[in-house]
């Protein structure tokens, strides 16, 4: 079993930045790629980044594309997600999950997932 634990949300002004870290026990994340989804009020989780764990490619959603960075600490086991020039629109809560799917922007994909963390952005 894997127990993935999301933190550093929280509250920011537009324009401000955050670093989210996803910290895996039970497991390493050495066999998976590691997703941030979101899910504002209403609306559905969607796909945010991905990093695959051998080869360190990423994947972001157009809409954070230059904003976002999600990247990895081999030793720690924890994936990052630095989030810079945060809009209003941000607002959600933020998940991360594992999968050894191939479809990393797919949630159905992910086999594994936090409880997430929420990062409010002010405008």
């Amino acid at each position: 079993q894997v127990q993935l634990v999301e933190s550093g949300g929280g509250l920011v002004q537009a324009g401000g930045s955050l670093r989210l870290s996803c910290s895996a026990s039970g497991r390493t994340f050495s066999t998976y790629a590691t997703g941030w989804f979101r899910q504002a009020p209403g609306k559905e989780r969607e796909f945010v980044a991905a990093i695959y764990w051998t080869s360190s490619s990423t994947v972001y959603a157009d809409s954070v594309k230059g904003r976002f960075t999600i990247s990895r600490d081999n030793a720690k086991n924890i994936v990052y997600l630095q989030m810079n020039s945060l809009k209003p629109e941000d607002t959600a809560v933020y998940y991360c999950a594992i999968t050894e799917g191939v479809l990393i922007t797919i949630p159905d994909e992910y086999d594994y997932w936090g409880q997430g963390t929420r990062v409010t952005v002010s405008s």
